[in-house]
């Protein structure tokens, strides 16, 4: 008789609307513009659950509070970077140092196994491999497809690859579906108001 092997539940303790690694890394501070925005790189647990779930490692040598602030220093020089993109800012020096910097750095590097492929990295290599994509994204074509999420509130950027280039939120399953949900809201109390002003 057949018997299913266990299901492993995996919970997820980040987001990754994007798809695109260096702009999912910036989105580890949420809401960066309220008055308490949501920190998610709180300690070397959290870093290292992000490496994971991010797909850069399969497994990463355990990180310390100093990686921990790297890679705060590394989310907050690549957010500036973009932000100074959009709005069509020279990319500040200091910031443009530190990725370059975190780039030089070797890399994650995949290795072949009897088990098939494995990734086993340092916190600095997996952010080397996030330092990268942003100069990649931010010094190439794809940097005219920048765009910051239309839903107030939310400040994660994102790349625009849609026809016509019209996409508004970061992602329609979070962002996307409140905003709708929103305007059905306001349209449905527009609709009441008027039908007991009639």
């Amino acid at each position: 008789m057949f018997r299913a092997s266990p299901v492993r539940m995996v919970t997820m303790d980040h987001a990754f609307p994007c798809g695109n690694l260096s702009l999912d890394f910036i989105g580890t501070l949420r809401a960066r513009r309220d008055e308490s925005p949501t920190e998610m790189l709180t300690s070397p647990a959290q870093l290292d659950s992000w490496f994971d779930e991010s797909g850069i490692v399969d497994q990463v040598t355990a990180s310390r509070q100093t990686d921990v602030r790297a890679a705060v220093e590394l989310r907050e020089a690549i957010y500036g970077l973009v932000t100074e993109r959009l709005a069509g800012k020279a990319y500040d020096r200091t910031a443009m140092a530190l990725v370059n910097d975190a780039a030089r750095k070797p890399s994650v590097v995949p290795q072949l196994t009897r088990d098939g492929r494995r990734t086993d990295a340092t916190a600095a290599q997996a952010l080397s491999t996030v330092a990268r994509d942003a100069i990649n994204i931010l010094g190439g074509p794809e940097a005219a497809l920048l765009k910051e999420c239309s839903r107030p509130g939310c400040t994660q950027a994102y790349l625009d690859t849609s026809r016509g280039g019209r996409r508004e939120w970061c992602a329609m399953e979070t962002c996307g579906n409140k905003m709708k949900a929103a305007a059905y809201r306001a349209r449905k109390r527009n609709e009441s108001r008027v039908a007991t002003a009639g």
